[in-house]
């Protein structure tokens, strides 16, 4: 049972990491209110404080709250203890974060990263980079408390590890958590960077908000799925491949997965960016693509706005499928804006029941390229202070417990 521990009598007792739990929501509180919150006596939940706070996990607040009597010290959750190390690497570009715990970007950094220039190369220097961020924060790597890091391609979630990625040559199997873990000093976590995408959409969008569909539209296509609250992988994660669905109009394309048909082969920047360059236009990927539509390109508008339309057929399947109350669009493409919206909105409205479609949102990424950063450290964040990760991490007093 996750945050417990029992009792003598088998009587299950909340553990450090489960009061931890209810003052990551950012208010302090006394000791009172924690041992009326959690039905521990005050003692215990004294002795619980103490664990947490002997690795400043918590700390107590300058202002003391007071009822009219003595004041009552409160505690808050510390969210500057550690720090997060995120990546968020597609196939020809990176974004990296420092973030605290209450996921503050500290340190923030993008650049031009080709993924096929191998996983040895890319993550030597995500090392190197990550090292000189943490410098400039004032912070080292012995207060990193994990790592979270999204990789353009399949990734099977229990282990971390590319699966045949179509465009990283050479990762294929590579161990992306041991080989940055042993260089860094701390957990890694790596997962499909259109997952992390979501969850850092789903972070940003509120609890409120249990069924969402990120989709992102850049070199290639895929999307992350929430459901109930939670992202959901599939059962080896590989959820969520909506990029290669097979479409009638690309029933003669051959896509870069090697299959004919794919959306993914007509919808995607690179198959945008291709068919630009066969009408004499420089197009190199998708950045390209959505730079001559701002420019004007006649031709540019078209292909996006027929590539909204593409993929708003595969997502009117999914959305009688699955019934999201949100799809939210994110990628190098999505910075097309209306364009693309207008083109998705058209078909999923038009071949969707009425009551799938009669409280649907259908947006633009509030967190634009952040997205992935964001997710990346979302995901390390809930698995380092997760109660059961708390309770090992802290030392409780066996005679605290009851």
């Amino acid at each position: 049972m996750s945050g417990m521990v029992s009792e003598p009598s088998g009587q299950a007792v909340t553990g450090a990491g489960a009061v931890l739990a209810i003052l990551r929501d950012g208010r302090a509180r006394t000791r009172a209110e924690l041992a009326q919150l959690t039905g521990l006596a005050r003692s215990t939940v004294s002795h619980r404080l103490d664990a947490l706070m002997s690795q400043r996990w918590v700390v107590p607040t300058e202002d003391a709250i007071s009822s009219g009597g003595r004041p009552a010290v409160a505690f808050a959750f510390n969210e500057n203890v550690r720090v997060v190390l995120a990546a968020d690497l597609g196939a020809t570009h990176a974004r990296l974060a420092v973030l605290d715990l209450g996921l503050d970007v500290l340190a923030e950094r993008a650049v031009e990263l080709p993924i096929d220039a191998g996983p040895e190369a890319t993550l030597g220097w995500l090392v190197g980079a990550f090292e000189e961020m943490l410098a400039e924060t004032g912070r080292d790597l012995g207060q990193v408390c994990g790592v979270g890091v999204g990789l353009p391609g399949p990734v099977e979630h229990s282990s971390g590890r590319p699966v045949n990625p179509p465009i990283m040559p050479g990762w294929d199997a590579f161990p992306v958590p041991e080989w940055l873990g042993e260089r860094i000093g701390a957990p890694v976590l790596a997962d499909n960077d259109v997952n992390i995408m979501a969850l850092g959409e789903h972070w940003t969008a509120g609890p409120a908000v249990d069924h969402l569909i990120f989709i992102k539209i850049g070199t290639g296509i895929g999307c992350g799925i929430i459901a109930g609250g939670k992202l959901h992988r599939g059962a080896q994660g590989a959820a969520g491949d909506v990029g290669h669905i097979q479409v009638p109009s690309a029933s003669d394309t051959v896509c870069r997965c090697g299959n004919v048909g794919c959306l993914e082969a007509v919808a995607s920047g690179a198959s945008m960016a291709a068919a630009l360059r066969a009408q004499g236009v420089e197009a190199r990927g998708s950045r390209d693509v959505v730079a001559l539509l701002r420019a004007g390109d006649s031709r540019a508008a078209q292909l996006i706005r027929q590539a909204g339309r593409e993929v708003g057929r595969v997502m009117a399947s999914i959305v009688n499928f699955f019934n999201p109350s949100t799809i939210v669009l994110g990628g190098d493409i999505a910075e097309a804006g209306e364009h693309l919206l207008a083109g998705v909105r058209e078909t999923i409205y038009s071949r969707s029941l009425p009551l799938a479609t009669q409280h649907l949102t259908i947006r633009a990424s509030t967190l634009g390229d952040r997205a992935g950063v964001i997710g990346a450290a979302v995901m390390v964040v809930e698995h380092v202070l997760a109660p059961d990760s708390i309770d090992q991490a802290v030392t409780v007093d066996p005679a605290a417990v009851g």
